[in-house]
């Protein structure tokens, strides 16, 4: 590894296995760990972006356990701004129909918005259950 990389986004949710179930069966998603926290096994599940980034799928209960730094046990149901997911030109045409199918409500297309590697060709956002935005956008043609 040569360069600083996304390793995971922590976003906090009412129903981890729900919301795992969504990232799956709506966005594509894999999930990960979802048998062992419905066990009581693990404290949250995740599901995977790609080989080297992850989401993991925290339940509000789990604050407490946020303590690295001064208040960051209050962060929960604080979701972020946004998460953009940067797909082939393929992929976000088959995320923007599985997310349809789901019912999932879409925004309009976009064209040229700026992100880590330039002008985006096309994008568009949408909601998780919980109220999480995220960003779909390719670059290729």
């Amino acid at each position: 590894m040569t360069s600083t990389r996304l390793d995971h986004v922590v976003l906090w949710v009412a129903d981890p296995v729900a919301a795992a179930g969504f990232y799956a069966e709506a966005v594509g998603l894999e999930p990960l760990r979802v048998a062992e926290f419905a066990a009581g096994k693990v404290s949250f599940p995740s599901v995977r972006v790609n080989e080297e980034t992850i989401l993991d799928l925290a339940p509000h209960d789990f604050a407490g356990h946020m303590r690295m730094v001064p208040g960051s046990a209050d962060s929960a149901g604080h979701p972020v701004n946004h998460v953009c997911l940067a797909l082939p030109a393929d992929a976000f045409d088959a995320l923007r129909a599985r997310l349809a199918e789901h019912g999932v409500p879409l925004s309009d297309i976009g064209h040229d918005s700026f992100g880590a590697r330039g002008e985006a060709v096309r994008n568009f956002y949408f909601r998780d259950p919980d109220g999480n935005v995220f960003e779909a956008r390719h670059y290729d043609t």
